[in-house]
């Protein structure tokens, strides 16, 4: 999100000038924020975004999973403003913690990828809403304000993803418990790619293949590409024979890597 996604340069330099003036502000009737995105021209972005705004105050900033819930502990925000892709501890798990330990402060999931998987797996985590980094200031203002008043918010791809996912609930469920795309990234790993081949052959960021490869093992609660593969082998998701082919009733859409079973 670039800063002028969500300010002019006058809300830049009134930003500046209060840094380095030192102005106090008030916390009284305001929402007590925390920007949590490992970019930090992105911050900058929202906190120039924010500044000008009398009900909103920007306590603190985390550049990863971990260092927000530290944060929270020690601040207790009313809503963090939560990244998805970034080291350490990825915003979704970020998520589920802070909601878990933390349940006075409210989540709103601010993303770039306008993901209907991303999405239902935030509500899954207990997100309030989630944004699009892309989106005018005026919608991220109104995304705090409905969340701050205790409503959810969720653009309308979102609300149908979340309506797909409620509609599927009584249906026999997939016992591996896996995402379609983390099941994607689990076949190539099992086959033998590499992060950075795995983004090419699904068109997605090395980052988000980290992420879905780390939520992987925490999942599964294996922590090694071998036993990954041997997980994938149990499953069905891959073989060593040469006609393999996916099991009956996997999603037709999931891509496989192009040679089927392991990679030689």
């Amino acid at each position: 999100m670039p800063p002028d996604s969500f300010s002019s340069p006058t809300e830049f330099q009134k930003l500046s000038d209060q840094e380095n003036q030192g102005a106090p502000q008030s916390s009284q009737g305001c929402t007590r924020i925390l920007l949590v995105d490992d970019h930090p021209v992105v911050r900058k972005g929202l906190l120039a975004c924010l500044s000008g705004r009398a009900n909103l105050l920007v306590v603190a900033e985390a550049a990863d999973g971990l260092e927000a819930l530290q944060k929270v502990g020690e601040l207790s925000p009313d809503l963090v403003l939560m990244d998805v892709e970034m080291p350490k501890m990825d915003g979704l798990a970020a998520t589920q913690a802070i909601c878990r330990e933390f349940p006075n402060t409210k989540v709103l999931i601010v993303s770039m990828h306008n993901n209907p998987e991303y999405i239902v797996q935030a509500i899954q985590m207990g997100a309030r809403g989630f944004a699009l980094k892309t989106s005018p200031s005026e919608e991220l203002i109104k995304a705090i304000e409905i969340v701050q008043g205790g409503e959810p918010f969720f653009p309308g791809q979102a609300l149908l993803a979340a309506e797909n996912y409620l509609s599927k609930k009584d249906a026999p469920k997939d016992p591996t418990g896996l995402f379609e795309r983390e099941k994607e990234v689990l076949v190539h790993l099992a086959a033998g790619f590499g992060n950075r081949e795995i983004a090419d052959l699904l068109k997605i960021s090395v980052r988000t293949v980290e992420s879905h490869r780390a939520r992987l093992m925490k999942k599964l609660n294996i922590h090694t590409i071998a036993g990954l593969t041997r997980y994938a082998l149990a499953h069905g998701f891959i073989s060593l024979n040469p006609s393999f082919s996916m099991p009956h009733g996997a999603d037709p859409e999931i891509h496989l890597p192009t040679t089927p079973g392991l990679r030689s």
